[in-house]
This record gives structure tokens, sequence and C-alpha cells, in this order.
């Protein structure tokens, strides 16, 4: 695809003079980037220099002459000198050239060349480009060129470059294919036998769709790559029992890896005694990577930090897909290990490989045809429905084991360390469409790219439960080698802002697994009503309250009494399940105590089998069930052996090796949308620990499933086993089930999202103008000003928000002066910092009806409060009466633009009762940010007050943040108070801070973070 600026320069006669060259710019090292590609592999773009002509030239000849004449619409069989220095000295501004690499060597290239409206090269202001793409035919089909085009696209949108033009001939049907699809308005014409497109480079909603699409089938394929090899090397696996290689190498071995498996030892002989490999237990050894002789798909390095960039060479040479770096010694080791950290990343990046860890715990798949424990865990869990990804070794193995003990089965296991380069947010593109996982549980001491998690995890939860919890929480920074950006966000504004992109919050790993067993067990419940019922009324009364303390909806408990035999338990638990008055059902049981006083042996086996006819008597059940249990001897140890069994791999939902089915899963599959699998016999559970749970650990019970699950759209199935999560306290299941409560809702709202609404008075472009005017001038501040209150003001009011005036008064002939111009009454107000908004602490004199009362009231604030230059008060006109409110924004490096509101006054601060929602919001996420204080009774007419308007409340929130959204410069806004009446709103104080906008990392080309 030849550019017409190339064809003019080929036209040229040889006399016609050179035309002067722009002056060269710095090296945009920015333009640096690692991306995933479209088979789960990676490659490095970067500007190309003069440097690499020698690579260049080596790239033209591994090119094929199809793909050359596609190029230059000629044959071209070798580049001319001429040709290698014009495609190797670019200006970055006028002329520019990216490469993807791999191994240092290129692979594609793009290019443009700015034109003016005849097509000739062109300086600024000239904002056209002739682009043109060469990609080596044994890299095409993994989307390099789709990569290439969003990164030389940000490019020359930076350098004042709006439209792309090419050229490309009718048969390079890829070529267009590249560009049709990227999403960009395009025209296209037909001319002297060739397409002529035209791109708009600005970002519209359907390009970037199609960017996080790519980026979501990359991330994914990369992940599945590292789950899914066909064949395992374990580097630094010892000649002796014992360390961590060789341990990694006999877990794999005993979970029944289904792949091939090498022990690689740099120490080991060349040989075996009987002259062919050696061998470690049962597998082939060898010296290095590239001895092994065939195809290695994922190495895992347990050698000393010293060594693994020979290792990581090794692999990369010799085409290894992917690390899980076991050794130690990086960045949690201090500055020396963080530099190494770097090298690392950057290394195994230059072959295309990517890394979990390093300091990783290692990787677990329990699909049947893959059955890969490449981790230190010495026993692979049952295969299940859970998905688990954490960053603590220490917490991934309490995590495993409560697990198992609880009854649970998991799809994969990931405990990735210093997560350097692989991190929560690949793997949650990964589940997103796994067919084999339908709960994803995450540990996480920090979030390296909250903005993107917070997308990742609203896409995710829309069709799965997405269940954090996050450590580090107080501690004011990341675990040491956690490569995080800072963020001015409190941790509970996180929680609030993770909620409203559907995950659900806990605080312990506990409730991690609390919440995730149920999820994965059970349908999701359709409200908050709560039947409860069980043997014991105290139980019950405890049961009840915990459900109010959770905003449920309890039912009167049913109390069967201490005589109450298991088919009473059955009878009223399948009469609850049939009960339109409730969504969700608590069981609640005691030990039966004979005529002696002693408990009764057996009784915890009889109940489950109870429980269990009571579920199956259901032919489509649509609500939880849970059981709260104490101290009934053997009913854990019952429920534990009830889930002893799974499916067959036969019922696995797209045999792509990821997951399998058990009875884990089987109530996930009707609640989430993913398709349950088929039944299959019982097979005894691979996890070898202790003999059953303990009695004090929540366990499950089975009972078959329905063939036809409750909102299952798919065709029924045949009967699997479900799981009832049993819990040795109230409070903890009726946790769980509130998480699964607001979960539901959330969903059901997800499914028919608010709208941004428009209005019709807003004035974007005056804005605009106002903002350039005051961060282009001479006198502004490189990191932000705060606007005047007239300027203020004015911003404001081009977004239909009007501030009340306020008028000096540094005297009392000021302050009358003032009261006569805007009308009496009035309010007389201190603005010093230190009584800003603080009514408490008299700095604020209102409903000032005459002029005596204002000198009079003035006179009491200087001889109490300090002088009039030290209060600086002013004076405003009165408004209604109403509640005092809080509504502010602000841009944060991490999370983005917030939107908060609250009630003002030093009762809310204190208590911390502010709401947040991410920028832009909707009309119903103002509706619920307005509902979710403690303090919102005060707005809705509390002990016979007249409630606000609250219609006018939500507009205000929607416009501010629509003046947020639509002008990243505003990085602040404050408006204190809005005081809120029962009919309108005034907001009596504005504060407005503008800065250059901070890069928005979500809105560029799709990249892996930078080392």
């Amino acid at each position: 695809m030849q550019s017409a600026s190339e064809q003019s320069e080929a036209a040229e006669p040889q006399t016609t003079p050179a035309r002067p060259a722009p002056p060269e710019h710095a090296y945009p090292d920015h333009w640096e980037a690692d991306v995933v590609l479209r088979d789960g592999g990676t490659a490095r773009i970067r500007p190309i220099t003069a440097d690499d002509a020698d690579r260049l030239v080596s790239f033209y000849e591994q090119v094929s002459d199809e793909s050359k004449y596609y190029r230059f619409f000629a044959p071209y069989p070798r580049l001319s000198a001429k040709d290698v220095h014009r495609f190797t000295h670019h200006d970055f501004v006028n002329r520019v050239g990216l490469a993807a690499t791999v191994g240092g060597e290129f692979i594609a290239t793009v290019r443009y060349d700015r034109i003016d409206d005849r097509g000739l090269p062109a300086s600024a202001p000239a904002d056209e480009a002739e682009v043109a793409f060469l990609v080596q035919d044994a890299h095409q089909g993994r989307g390099v060129a789709s990569a290439l085009l969003e990164h030389i696209a940000a490019v020359a949108r930076e350098r004042g470059i709006r439209r792309f033009a090419a050229e490309v001939l009718p048969a390079n049907t890829k070529m267009i294919k590249v560009f049709t699809d990227a999403g960009y308005t395009q025209k296209r014409s037909f001319e002297d036998g060739s397409v002529r497109l035209h791109l708009d480079l600005e970002p519209t909603d359907r390009s970037l769709a199609v960017q996080r699409a790519r980026e979501q089938r990359a991330e994914a394929r990369s992940v599945q790559r590292l789950l899914t090899p066909a064949s395992v090397a374990v580097v630094g696996a010892g000649r002796t029992p014992g360390g961590v290689g060789r341990t990694v190498l006999r877990n794999l071995l005993g979970a029944g890896f289904t792949g091939r498996v090498y022990a690689v030892n740099a120490a080991l002989p060349e040989t075996g005694a009987d002259g062919g490999p050696a061998e470690l237990d049962g597998v082939p050894a060898y010296r290095s990577v590239g001895a092994v002789g065939e195809p290695v798909d994922l190495a895992i390095v347990a050698v000393p930090a010293e060594r693994v960039p020979e290792a990581v060479a090794d692999c990369g040479e010799h085409g290894v897909r992917g690390l899980v770096v076991l050794s130690a010694g990086y960045a949690e080791s201090g500055p020396d290990g963080r530099e190494r950290q770097r090298r690392l990343v950057r290394q195994a990046r230059s072959y295309g490989m990517r890394i979990i860890g390093p300091n990783a715990f290692g990787i677990i798949n329990t699909a049947d045809d893959v059955r890969l424990n490449a981790s230190l865990a010495p026993q692979t869990p049952a295969a299940g429905r859970i998905g688990l990804f954490t960053q603590s070794g220490a917490i991934g193995i309490a995590l495993l084991a409560g697990l198992h003990r609880r009854g649970a089965g998991l799809s994969s296991f990931i405990s990735a360390g210093n997560r350097a380069d692989v991190s929560g947010n690949d793997f949650l593109q990964h589940w997103y469409d796994d067919p084999g996982t339908d709960v994803v549980l995450l540990y996480l001491e920090s979030i390296g790219n909250p903005r993107k998690f917070t997308r990742l995890a609203r896409r995710t939860a829309a069709v799965k439960p997405v269940v954090v919890v996050k450590g580090a929480r107080h501690s004011g920074s990341a675990p040491p080698g956690h490569r995080v950006p800072v963020t001015r966000v409190p941790h509970a504004t996180v929680s609030a802002l993770l909620r409203q992109a559907g995950v659900i919050r806990v605080d312990t790993v506990t409730e991690l697994v609390d919440a995730g067993l149920l999820l994965a067990a059970q349908p999701l419940p359709a409200g908050p009503r709560v039947a409860i019922l069980g043997n014991s009324e105290s139980l019950g009364l405890l049961t009840y309250d915990a459900c109010l303390t959770e905003g449920l909806r309890p039912l009167r408990p049913l109390d069967l009494t201490t005589a109450a035999d298991p088919a009473d338990f059955r009878d009223a638990l399948a009469a609850a399940l049939a009960d339109e008055t409730s969504d969700a059902v608590v069981v609640t049981a005691i030990p039966w105590v004979g005529e002696d006083g002693a408990t009764e042996s057996g009784d915890g086996e009889v109940l489950a089998a109870a429980l269990r006819e009571a579920v199956a008597s259901v032919p489509a059940p649509t609500k939880p069930v849970v059981v709260v249990h104490v101290e009934m001897g053997g009913l854990a140890e019952a429920l534990a052996v009830a889930t002893s069994t799974r499916p067959s791999p036969a019922g696995r939902g797209s045999g792509t090796g990821t997951g399998t089915s058990t009875g884990v899963g089987t109530g996930a599959g009707a609640r989430t949308g993913v398709r349950p699998d088929a039944g299959a016999p019982a097979e005894e559970n691979r996890f070898t620990g202790p003999a059953g749970p303990a009695a004090s650990e929540p366990a499950p019970v089975t009972a078959p499933a329905p063939s036809t699950p409750a909102q299952d759209p798919t065709p029924a199935q045949d009967p699997t086993p479900i799981t009832i999560p049993a819990y040795p306290a109230a409070e903890r299941a009726v946790r769980a089930l509130a998480e699964a409560v607001r979960y539901g809702q959330w969903r059901r709202q997800a499914a028919e999202p608010g709208r941004v609404p428009e209005y019709e008075d807003i004035d974007e472009a005056g804005a605009a103008a106002l903002i350039r005017q005051v961060l282009g001038g001479a006198e502004a501040d490189a990191r932000g000003v705060t606007l005047g209150t007239d300027q203020a003001g004015e911003l404001l009011a081009r977004y239909g928000i009007t501030a009340l005036p306020t008028l000096p008064a540094p005297t009392p002939d000021a302050a009358v002066a003032a009261a006569a111009r805007l009308g009496y009454p009035v309010a007389l107000k201190t603005t010093a910092p230190h009584l800003r908004h603080r009514p408490d602490l008299g700095g604020v004199r209102l409903d000032l009806a005459t002029e005596e009362q204002l000198r009079t009231a003035y006179a009491e604030l200087t001889e109490v409060l300090g002088k009039p230059e030290e209060l600086q008060p002013v004076v405003q006109a009165m408004v209604p009466r109403g509640v005092d409110t809080v509504v502010r924004s602000a841009i944060d490096p991490a999370v983005g633009a917030v939107l908060s509101f609250g009630l003002s006054g030093a009762a809310s601060e204190l208590l911390g009762d502010t709401a947040h929602r991410l920028v832009p919001a909707t009309d119903r996420d103002v509706a619920e940010l307005v509902r979710s204080l403690r303090t919102t009774p005060l707005l809705f007419g509390w002990r016979g007050s007249a409630p606000v308007d609250t219609p006018a409340l939500e507009e205000l929130l929607l416009r501010v943040s629509r003046l947020v959204d639509d002008h990243p410069e505003v990085v602040a806004v404050s408006l204190e108070p809005v005081v809120v009446a029962p009919r309108g709103l005034s907001v009596l104080g504005a504060t407005v801070r503008l800065a250059p906008p901070p890069p928005r990392t979500d809105l560029g080309p799709r990249s892996l973070p930078n080392y």
C-alpha cells in the first residue's frame, strides 16, 4: 500500500533539489509500549530510528513478494539505500514510523507522512497524513496491524493530525479489513484501480468498543495459554528431593497433568545411565530448555534470582510461550530487587512471553483434560466452578484449604506474587467468558489500574459474581513489589466505586469464602424477603436480628420446636420454597436432645438427607437456601461426604480445557446465564486433605439439581448435585445472603442502565472558551488555578448551575451597602479558612432583617472571633430554609473523576457519611447517590419535617457530572453548602479548580504497563 507522498518522491527527477528536512525532535520514548496480540503473545511497539537500518533490511527480506507488491503496488524485491534512509529517518512530527518487535527484530512496520490537500508532503497546520503498513507473513493474522493502527493513530492525534488517508489494492482484503474494522468514522472511494480510504481519527464509541473487545480477546487468550499448556518445563528442579523446583515437579505429576513434563537443571548430566536423557521423578531431565528438542509451552522458573535472566533467555530463544516465576528476591526485597524485576519483565516481553510472578506461588487448572498443578500447593483442589486469584501465597493456601473444607471446587487458581506482568485484570478478561467459571473470587493487596479494573469488573459482574477482599487497606501504601499509581481516594471511596461496578466487596477472607460458596451453589434471590425456620426459637431470633442489621426483610421465624424431627424440617423447607411471600430461606438447626439429656447420634446425617429431599421436591427452585447450625454432631461430615463427587468432563461447556463442571456450580449456571453442565458419574475427590470439615466450618448439603434451572435460558440438563451452604453462625450466613441480595438487585438494574440526560441550556463551547482563557494566560500555574468567585460563577452558569451572589463586607458600612444591594433579609458569614462551612463555631448570622440587626451582628462577630481582615466577612441574601448538603467532584489519578454527595456539617464529616459515583453519572446513579447516605431520611421528611426537592438535587448532581466529564480540565468542584428546600435549591458557595487534564490511559491505545 504505497502512499501518495512516496509515489511523488519516486516520480521526482534526480535533478530536483531535495526539500529541506524539518528539524529532528527528541526521541519520544513515551510512544514505546508492550501489547498483547490476538493469539496471546506479546510484541513491543516503538518508534523507528536511524539505528534500525539493518533490522529493517532483514525484516524486508523475510516478507513475501506478494506482501511487497501490496505495499508498493509493484514488484519491489529489495529496498534501496535511499529507501532504507527514508524509512528510518523521521522527525517524529510530520514523518513517523513505528515498528512491532519480538526478540528485538521487526515483525511489522507502519508509518505516516503528513500531507496537504494535494497529497504532497506538508507540515503543520496540515492535519492529514498518509499511512502505510507492512506485516511479515509469518505474523499476519495475529492482530499486529490492528495494534499498530491504534498506536500510530494516537501518535498522529498527539501531533495535531486528525485524518488518515490510505491507498490499498482491492486484492489486499486483509488490510482493507484492518481499516474498516477499526471503528473510526471513514469514507471509501475507488480511484485509478485502488481503494482510497479516509479515516477520522477522533475516537468514537464504536472504535473504543472495538479496541476493548480486541483487548479482552487478546488478554483472555494470553491467560488461556498459561492455563492450558501442552507441555511444561520445571527450570530449577533439584537433583535431590525437596526444594521449590522439585516440589512443583512432584505436584505436577501428582495432579496427573495430561501434557508432557520436563525437568531442567544446568547441573544435570547430559545423559542418563542408559545413554538416553537423564530423569527426575520419572520424567526426562535436561540441562537447558534448548536441549529438550521439543516445543515447551510453559516454564516454571525456580532458580535463584541472579540466574533467572539466563533461564528467561533460554526459554525465549526456544519458543516458550509463558513463564511462572517462583523465584524471590525482586521488588519485595528493596530498590535493587525492584530494578531486577523491571529487567525481568522487559526481557520476557522482548521474547513475546508473559509472566506470572515473580515471587509467585503458582497456578492450578482443574480441567479434566489439563489437570495442571504448577504450584507449591501439595494437593490439587477439587474441580469446580470458582475462579480464585490472590496476590499472596499464604492467603492462597488458606483459601484453598477453606474452600475444600466447605466442599467447594475450583476451575482455576492463581497466586501471582508481585504480579509484575499478569494481574487480576488479565484473569478477569479470561473468566468473563470462561464457561468453566461461574464465580470469581479475588484477594487483592493493590490494584494496579483501578480505572481498568472497575471497567472489567462491571462487565464481568453483569454475567457472573465478582467477590473481592482488599488487603493493605489502611497501610497507606502498596505492599512491597506491587507497582501501582498513587491514589488520594480513601479506602471507603474505592469500596463504594467497586460496589457501583457490581463488585461484591467483603472485608475478610472468611467472608470471601462464605459469599463465594453461596453464590456458586445457589440461585440469586429475587428480593430481600427472608423466611426463617428451625428448631430453636433463640437461634431463629438471632437470625432475624442479623437480617435486619444487613438491611433484609425477614419474615417472622417459624419455630418447629425442639421436638421437630428431620421430616418436619423437610416439610417446612419444601413449604417455604413454594411460598411466594419469601425470596430466600434460612434453616436454623440445633442438636436433638434425648430424654436422658444427651444429644442423639447421627442427627446431622439424617437432617442432611431431609434437606436434600426438600430441595429435590421443588421442580424449579428460584430461592437460595442456607443452613445455620450449632454443634450439630455429624452434620459437617455428612455435608462434606455429600460433595465428594463431581460430573465427568463430558458435561464441560466449551471443551477449551479451562474448567470442569461439578455439583458446586450447577446452581450458578442457572443463576448467571453460563451454560450448566450435564451430569456424570461420581468420582473420588482428588483433594486429599483432612478427612472432613471441622464442625465449626461452613459446609454444603447436596441435593439433585432440577432438570430446568430457574433462570437458565439453555435447554434442560441431566440432574447433577447442587449444594446448600451451611454456616456455624447466623451472622455469617445472613451476611453472605445479604451480599447475594444486593448483587441480584444490581444485576437486575444493570440490565436496564440509566442514562445521562441532555440539557438544552448547557453551553459547552462557552465553558471550553472560558477554560482556555484561564489556563492559557501567562499567569496560569502549570499545577492549576483556583477560579475566583466571579469566574467560578460564570463557568457554573454555562452548565445551568446558579451560585448565589456573595458580596464582601470588609467594614460595617460595606456590609450595609451589600445588604441594600441584595435586599433584606440577609446573612452575614465569615469566610476565613478555619471558619468556612463551620456554623457550629458561630461564624454565621442569619435572617438579619434591618440595618440595625446587621450592624449588631457585625460587631458581635468581630468582637468574639477576630478582626474583619481575619474573618473576611461576606453578605448573602437569605434563601428558603432546607437541608444543607455538599456536592463535590474531583479527579483522582488512579480512578478518574468521582462525584460525591453528603450532608453538610461536622457530624456527617466525622462519620464519613458521604456517597460516591464515577463520572459520567446517570440518572439512576444520582438517584442512588442521594438515597445511599445514613442521613438520607433527613431529605425525605424525617420526624415530620417537609420532604425536600430531591429531583432538583439530582439534576444538580447530573449537571456537575456533565461539567467534569465534558471538560477534564475541571479537576475539582466543591459546592458547599447547597440548601435543598421543599421547592428548589440554592448553591451558597462554589469553588472550582482548573488544571491541565491528566492523561486518560483508558482512552489511549491498548498496552501493558510500562517498565
